[in-house]
C-alpha cells in the first residue's frame, strides 16, 4: 500500500514505539458503546493501532473502520491487526478523516457506535528523522501526515510572505513574537533557504527575546503552527466532528484526545450546544427538541496523572473528552451540523482553508 521505502526496523516496531495515551480510559469509555453484538468502532486517526487492537481485544463483538491519510501508518497498523488475530474485524482506510462521511458511505456504513479521535502525532511521525515534525533532531522540514501532498514545511517558509508566515505562526502557535519570527524568515530566505529543522531552531532562538520566553524550547509554538498548517488540521477537525457526531447511533459515543489548546477548545465549543438545555432560564416546559441530547462521560476534560506522565512524557498535555448520544439531534441543529460538516459556516459560505495551493496563491 505504501510506496516509500521501508524504515529501519527500529523505528517501526509498532509494539514498541507506540505508547496509546490514557488508554484505560479510553477502553472504560469505548466498552459500553462496543459490547453488543454487530457493534461498529471507527478510530478516525488510527496511527499504530495501540488503541484499536485495545478496543478490539477488549471488544470481542466489536469491529474497526480505521482511517489514516498516512499510508505508512496504515501498512503498519494493518500488519500489527494481522499479527494480533484481528484482521477479521479490522478495516483499514486510507484517507484524511475529514472524509468520514464518504468512507462510512463507501463500506455501506449508516450509523456507528464509536467515534475515536488521537489528534496527537503519532510515535512513527515524530520518531521518523525525515519527517521533519520535530525540533528535537535535525531533519528536513517536511511534516505531511500524507506524503503524497504537495506541500511542506519547508515550502511554507520559503513561498509564504510576511504577513501571512505572521498570521499561521499567531493563529496556530498562539505565538507572541509572530511578527518578529516571520520578519527574521524572510530576510533569512533571502540568503540561504530554510529547509531543515534545525535551521529554523536557530532562526527562532534568535529571533525570541531571551527574557520573555515560556518555559521550554522557544521554537515549539513555531513548528506547531506550521505541522498545522501544512496539514490543514484545524480546518479537517472542524469538518470531522460534525460529521462524526450525525453518524452516531443512539448510545454511540464520541471520544476525542487533545493536545494543545486550539484543538481542546475546538472539541470543547463543539460538544456544548448538545449538553444543555436550549432555552431561556426559567422556562416551565422543555420540549424535546430543546432537550439535551448528549450526556458528557468526562465531566470536562481528563488529563494524565502524575504516574502517566512519567511513564509516558507524550501524555503531558493530553485533554479527553468523550460524549454519549442521548436523544435526538433537533433538525435546526442538524442542519447547522450538516452545514459545517460541507465546510460552511452560519452563513452559508465555504469557510478558509489554511493551507495547500490554495493558500499558496493568495500570498
Amino acid at each position: 500500500m505504501s510506496d516509500r521505502n521501508p524504515p529501519d526496523q527500529e523505528a517501526v516496531d509498532s509494539g514498541r514505539v507506540h505508547r496509546p495515551v490514557l488508554l484505560e480510559r479510553c477502553l472504560a469509555l469505548a466498552r459500553p458503546a462496543l459490547e453488543h453484538p454487530g457493534a461498529v468502532a471507527v478510530d478516525c486517526t488510527l496511527g499504530l493501532a495501540g488503541h484499536a487492537t485495545a478496543f478490539l481485544k477488549s471488544c470481542p463483538e466489536a469491529r474497526l473502520i480505521g482511517i489514516d491519510r498516512d499510508s505508512q501508518a496504515l501498512d503498519l497498523a494493518t500488519g500489527r491487526m494481522r499479527d494480533e488475530g484481528l484482521a477479521d474485524r479490522f478495516t483499514p482506510v486510507h484517507a484524511p478523516f475529514d472524509q468520514l462521511d464518504q468512507q462510512l458511505d463507501a463500506l455501506g456504513l449508516g450509523q456507528v457506535d464509536l467515534v475515536f479521535m488521537d489528534l496527537g502525532l503519532s510515535s512513527l511521525q515524530i520518531d521518523q528523522r525525515d519527517r521533519g515534525f520535530t525540533y528535537r533532531q535535525d531533519a528536513p522540514l517536511d511534516m505531511r501526515m500524507d506524503t503524497s501532498q504537495e506541500l511542506t514545511a519547508a515550502q511554507v517558509l520559503a513561498e509564504y510572505d510576511q504577513a501571512r508566515l505572521s498570521d499561521v505562526f499567531s493563529r496556530y502557535g498562539e505565538e507572541r513574537y509572530a511578527g518578529r519570527i516571520a520578519r527574521a524568515i524572510v530576510e533569512a530566505r533571502q540568503e540561504q533557504p530554510l529547509t531543515t529543522s534545525a535551521q529554523l531552531d536557530r532562526l527562532v532562538d534568535r529571533a525570541v527575546p531571551r527574557g520573555h520566553r515560556p518555559p521550554g524550547n522557544p521554537a515549539k509554538r513555531v513548528f506547531q503552527a506550521l505541522r498545522i498548517e501544512v496539514n490543514g488540521e484545524l480546518d479537517r477537525l472542524r469538518r470531522t466532528l460534525p460529521q462524526a457526531m450525525l453518524r452516531l447511533a443512539q448510545g454511540g459515543r464520541l471520544i476525542v484526545e487533545s493536545y494543545h489548546s486550539l484543538e481542546d477548545r475546538m472539541v470543547k465549543r463543539f460538544m456544548a450546544p448538545g449538553l444543555h438545555v436550549d432555552l431561556p432560564a426559567g422556562m416551565p416546559v422543555v420540549p424535546d427538541q430543546a432537550r439535551p441530547y448528549l450526556s458528557d462521560l468526562t465531566h470536562g476534560a481528563i488529563k494524565a496523572d502524575a504516574a502517566e506522565r512519567e511513564r509516558n512524557p507524550r501524555s503531558a498535555s493530553v485533554r479527553l473528552r468523550a460524549v454519549e448520544m442521548i436523544g435526538a439531534i433537533p433538525e435546526e441543529r442538524r442542519h447547522r451540523l450538516q452545514a459545517e460538516a460541507r465546510g460552511e459556516g452560519s452563513d452559508g459560505r465555504h469557510r478558509r482553508v489554511g493551507h495547500g495551493s490554495e493558500s499558496r496563491r493568495r500570498s
